[in-house]
Parts: C-alpha cells; sequence; structure tokens
C-alpha cells in the first residue's frame, strides 16, 4: 500500500492501521480495498470518507491512495512537504507530524 499525504491546515487529529492485507482504518473507521483488482480505480469522492482525497487505484498489485493529513499553522518541511509512505507490516501506520509546542510556565512576580 502506497500512502500519499495531502497536507491541510486542520485541528483535527489522523491516525492510521493497516490491518490483513489491503485493509485501512482511518480514525477508527475501517476501508477494505482487498477486493479491488490490478488496474481498478475507486473514483475520487465516491468513498464515505472525508480523509481520501483523490482516487484509489491498484497498480502493478499496490493500493495507492491519498489522505489528508492534518498541520497546525506552522508545519515543518516533514509535514508540509511529506514523503509517501509505503506499508507493508499491519499494525499502525507512523503519520508525518510536529511535536506541540510547549506552553510557557507561569511564574508568580
Amino acid at each position: 500500500m502506497i500512502i500519499t499525504f495531502a497536507p491541510q491546515r486542520r485541528n483535527d487529529t489522523l491516525t492510521l492501521e493497516k490491518t490483513s492485507g489491503d485493509r485501512l482504518r482511518i480514525n477508527g473507521d475501517l476501508f477494505n480495498f482487498n477486493p479491488l483488482a490490478d488496474g481498478d480505480t475507486i473514483p475520487a469522492g465516491t468513498i464515505p470518507c472525508e480523509w481520501i482525497v483523490g482516487p484509489v487505484e491498484r497498480i502493478d498489485g499496490e493500493v495507492r491512495l491519498t489522505i489528508v493529513l492534518p498541520h497546525g499553522p506552522n508545519p515543518s518541511q516533514a509535514v508540509a512537504f511529506p514523503e509517501p509512505l509505503a506499508v507493508s507490516d499491519d499494525g499502525p501506520i507512523s503519520v508525518p507530524h510536529d511535536e506541540p509546542e510547549e506552553e510557557p510556565a507561569d511564574v508568580d512576580a
């Protein structure tokens, strides 16, 4: 599975998990791409998921899709311009993200 990200300024979070074959859990919702045959395409907008943007295709045996990558007001280069991820193992997928900025400590004067 090849996941390409479309960075977008949003305040929500994204969690991804690959499960048994080409099934992908996005923020708890499971999407099964196992039945997608090589060369098939699911057109953009037909999957009921706000996170999947663009078509979902199987090319040379691999599912390829684009997912919104939420980020804060000042994303790092790695988040603003993320590399596509090649995912083969089942389990949680590490999503590009920036660590939250620490709030300055209150100081009593």
